[in-house]
């Protein structure tokens, strides 16, 4: 871009392709808005402007500058940037620019760990629905295998790892081992990404410190909620979100769901106390959800809403691998989305023998009030639902 044409946008002012800084400062503004303009349409930076359009000039050495602003484009953000810059010697002083490109890769570029989209004149964090189309746009597909980026080993919980080798009868205490990093490295815990090791999303929902501090996975939980009524338009008497690893979600909705209270009913003059429904059931719903969800569905979360007459376990992405409602209620041979989560509910004992969810919630709801779990399938989502004991209501 030529100096008139500079002078064309400074005139025009601020946009939600143009952004005027007076000097580049520690560069963490610079960083945002060039993230911004890359996961947006592109856009121009230019340095030694006021907010007022005045050119005020860079004060800064002009080598320097550029130094700076190339180094930056090479190691700022969470990949290189491909952006041109240029500058002008204006009798009020230096001003530098940088023509940033509107970029597809592997994932939306971050900075400071953080994806920046531009919204009018300003760079901001999307919201979960914005995030989850920018992932759409980017073509970025995940799966249990995939690479997330921002993890790093130091966010696995190694002892929790090893504890998890043990349950499965491998000893971690004799000799030779491997090396940790080779250890995770062949078990999916970690992937290679251009070099560098990385997390995987198996990795980081059974192992990791905190799941759901990234970007890809902060959907990935469940959310618990108890309406008054018999639809979501109801008023809500309590929410509550299940996060943490895989058996942690299920372990803090299963506990949620039991501390809602009890049903009281009475056999003549003997009371008896019972649960809104059987413990088993819903943890085996909510298991299967946490298991079989769409984790390429990065903007849903796994739903455990509780209504007057019923509840409802939902769970993000249509039956995996081509299974049929009418194949899942015959027990059909299980085929897992995503066999490594799978594998690691079973080994947890939280996960009844493959293949047996769907029978053993079968049973037990017709032993506890005589009725039979539903099941929905569409494109988007999968729910189940169990009908709450009519004679207890």
């Amino acid at each position: 871009m030529e100096w008139l044409d500079i002078l064309k946008r400074i005139e025009a002012g601020e946009n939600r392709r143009t952004e005027f800084k007076r000097g580049l400062g520690d560069l963490s503004a610079v960083g945002k808005a060039i993230c911004a303009f890359a996961n947006t349409e592109g856009g121009i930076l230019i340095f030694g402007v006021d907010d007022a359009q005045e050119i005020v000039g860079v004060k800064e050495n002009a080598e320097k500058v550029q130094e700076r602003l190339t180094s930056f484009f090479q190691s700022g953000c969470s990949a290189p940037v491909s952006a041109q810059g240029g500058r002008h010697k204006d009798p009020n002083g230096w001003v530098h620019w940088i023509e940033v490109p509107q970029q597809r890769g592997f994932e939306p570029l971050r900075y400071d760990g953080r994806v920046w989209v531009r919204r009018e004149r300003s760079s901001v964090e999307p919201s979960p629905s914005e995030l989850q189309e920018l992932y759409n746009a980017f073509g970025y597909i995940l799966t249990e295998e995939r690479a997330i980026q921002p993890a790093t080993p130091r966010h696995i919980d190694l002892e929790g790892f090893r504890e998890y080798l043990q349950a499965m009868g491998i000893d971690t205490h004799g000799e030779p081992q491997l090396d940790d990093m080779d250890d995770l490295d062949n078990r999916g815990v970690l992937a290679d990404l251009g070099g560098v090791l990385h997390p995987t999303l198996y990795g980081v929902m059974a192992f990791g410190k905190e799941p759901q501090r990234y970007p890809q996975t902060g959907n990935f939980r469940i959310e618990c909620v108890a309406h008054e009524g018999n639809d979501r338009a109801s008023r809500v008497l309590q929410v509550s979100d299940a996060r943490g690893t895989l058996d942690e979600q299920v372990r803090r909705a299963v506990g949620w769901f039991s501390g809602l209270g009890r049903f009281e009913s009475y056999r003549g003059m003997i009371r008896e106390d019972r649960p809104l429904l059987p413990e088993k059931a819903i943890r085996e719903a909510l298991v299967n959800a946490v298991v079989h969800r769409d984790y390429a569905i990065t903007g849903s979360k796994i739903l455990l809403e509780i209504f007057s007459g019923y509840v409802d376990v939902t769970s993000p992405g249509g039956l995996p691998n081509h299974m049929s409602v009418e194949s899942v209620r015959a027990g059909a041979h299980p085929r897992s989305r995503n066999e490594l989560m799978a594998n690691y509910m079973v080994v947890k004992g939280l996960m009844e023998q493959r293949g047996r969810g769907w029978p053993v919630m079968r049973k037990t709801m017709r032993e506890f009030n005589g009725t039979e779990p539903g099941i929905v399938a569409e494109i988007t989502h999968v729910r189940v639902t169990f009908r709450l004991d009519p004679v207890s209501i």
